[in-house]
């Protein structure tokens, strides 16, 4: 039996994820930080993070971390933490691809004794009943015999300096009583904030799954709400400002909903429903009003050009902001690509402005080139669309710039005033 002294974590998947953890656990005890994507190791081999996560300096501190692309290097390891992303398909079906993968190439070393804990936001009953079958046909152990599981759902909110995974009090779970209290101890050595030990790892499962289901449905709530009061003439934010004057008004804004939890996780958890034949209603209404607000706000910036006598075919647009949120490069399930889609659809040329991705991802992952600076007089439309600090430095005045004498402004993220922009969502 494994105890705390004698654990050795090799941490699978390097992304926003995994490597805040390993850092954290590489400053007290022996890590491998295992990863496919080269590139990725050999950046940090050399010491940067390209998602600015954790900082040159913060990485020289994990002095017990080492990095691989290499599965033989994880032979060492007796506590694997995997930490893929669980993304959906094209038709909004839960991707497991990479949890398999994962569980496949740990399947390889396991040995007696060891434990596979996943972080993966997953579906409850994904750890038991789709990844420890990979992890037992690959290895020929028995689960709860020969290896256990943990379940220890992530917590990070990319772009974020104040919760980091220390500060976030951490959900553990194991697949035996004695697992369970070693994965609690194992996490509590370096989560700050302490830990919550679950009953089962399906319990894990089904916390991680509706804390984002649940923030997802109060966006949709207000996100129908800014549709409602804006066919009304009334100022969704002085609503909301007015609103949240009352002790528990929850303080939520309309918005995009994208990145990879809530405008993901909702559908991990309906596809499960459906699977023990229930067809969830609330959670999947949710999910289509947030989904459709990409068509709304162009359709909201098409009325105000015409109202403003502004050629519809052919114009120009700028957008403001490609990632998801604000202050971080990631990309991931960004819903300013529905934008961008959506006013081609009108044959209107944009341009996507962002100071914090990276020009060669945003090509990869959504065929978009960003400028590098926004040309000044020269867009029908300005669409605000992420909230980066760049942004709001840059102010109303500077912003009004990149527009023609004739134009529409609109501020999706509140970072102007209502007399500053000419459409708010």
């Amino acid at each position: 039996m494994l105890t705390l002294s004698n654990i050795k974590i090799a941490i699978i998947g390097l992304g926003y994820v995994g490597l805040p953890l390993a850092v954290e656990f590489g400053k007290k005890r022996s890590v491998i930080g295992f990863d496919i994507n080269q590139p990725r190791i050999a950046a940090l081999q050399a010491g940067h993070d390209s998602t600015l996560e954790v900082d040159d300096a913060e990485l020289k501190q994990a002095t017990h971390l080492s990095y691989s692309a290499n599965p033989a290097d994880l032979e060492s390891a007796n506590v694997y933490i995997v930490t893929v992303p669980t993304p959906i398909d094209d038709h909004k079906r839960p991707d497991l691809t990479p949890l398999i993968k994962a569980s496949e190439t740990i399947g390889k070393t396991l040995k007696k004794g060891d434990i596979v804990i996943y972080e993966s936001t997953v579906y409850p009953g994904a750890t038991e009943e789709d990844c420890v079958p990979v992890l037992e046909r690959v290895s020929g152990l028995t689960f709860n015999v020969d290896f256990y599981a943990g379940y220890s759902p992530e917590r990070i909110n990319p772009g974020d300096k104040e919760h980091r995974v220390t500060t976030i009090k951490k959900v553990t779970s194991g697949s035996t009583p004695e697992i369970a209290d070693l994965v609690d101890a194992l996490y509590n050595e370096i989560i700050i904030a302490g830990t919550h030990k679950a009953n089962s790892i399906k319990v894990a499962e089904a916390a991680k799954v509706i804390e984002n289901t649940q923030r997802d449905l109060n966006i949709a709530l207000i996100n129908e709400l800014a549709v409602i009061f804006n066919k009304m003439g009334i100022d969704t934010e002085a609503v909301l400002q007015a609103a949240g004057t009352k002790w528990n008004f929850l303080p939520f804004r309309p918005g995009l909903v994208g990145g990879h939890c809530i405008g993901v996780d909702p559908y991990y958890l309906t596809h499960k429903a459906e699977a023990i034949g229930y067809h969830p209603q609330i959670i999947l209404a949710g999910r289509r009003l947030n989904d459709s607000m990409g068509a709304y706000v162009v359709s909201q910036l098409v009325k105000c050009m015409l109202k403003k006598r502004i050629h519809v075919d052919g114009a120009r647009v700028l957008i403001m902001g490609l990632t998801f949120k604000e202050n971080c490069p990631d990309l991931r399930n960004t819903k300013i690509i529905d934008i961008v889609r959506e006013l081609s659809e009108y044959n209107i040329q944009v341009d996507v402005y962002d100071p914090w991705v990276s020009a060669s991802e945003a090509e990869h992952e959504y065929s978009i080139t960003p400028v590098v600076e926004p040309a000044i007089n020269a867009y029908d439309g300005v669409i605000l669309a992420v909230g980066h600090k760049q942004f709001v430095q840059l102010g109303a005045e500077n912003i009004r710039k990149f527009g023609k004498a004739k134009h529409v402004l609109y501020d999706l993220k509140y970072l102007l005033t209502a007399e500053e922009s000419d459409l708010r969502l």
